[in-house]
């Protein structure tokens, strides 16, 4: 049975070099500012209430007559936006 070989350990005395990818990976798991969940938070809240406000009131308000079923993408895409807010949020 061939034997393998003994790796060599460093000096450990050596000070040793961060690689680029450890370097940006700290970078990228740097904490959110504290106004991001305020933020995000105000987005989910307006998308929710622009849906409400089409099922409640979409009779009363000409714009969102004029949108018409296109309301549910303009919800939806606000409430995307707050999620994928939240989605990063560190």
């Amino acid at each position: 049975m061939p034997k393998s070989k003994v790796r060599k350990k460093g000096d450990p005395a050596a000070p040793r070099t961060l690689s680029s990818t450890s370097v940006s990976a700290t970078k990228a798991l740097a904490p959110s500012p504290t106004w991001y969940p305020v933020v995000m938070a105000a987005i989910l809240v307006i998308g929710l209430a622009y849906l409400v406000a089409y099922y409640l009131a979409s009779d009363k308000l000409a714009f969102m007559q004029h949108l018409g079923a296109w309301n549910f993408a303009v919800g939806f895409g606000i409430l995307v936006v707050g999620l994928v807010m939240a989605v990063r949020w560190r």
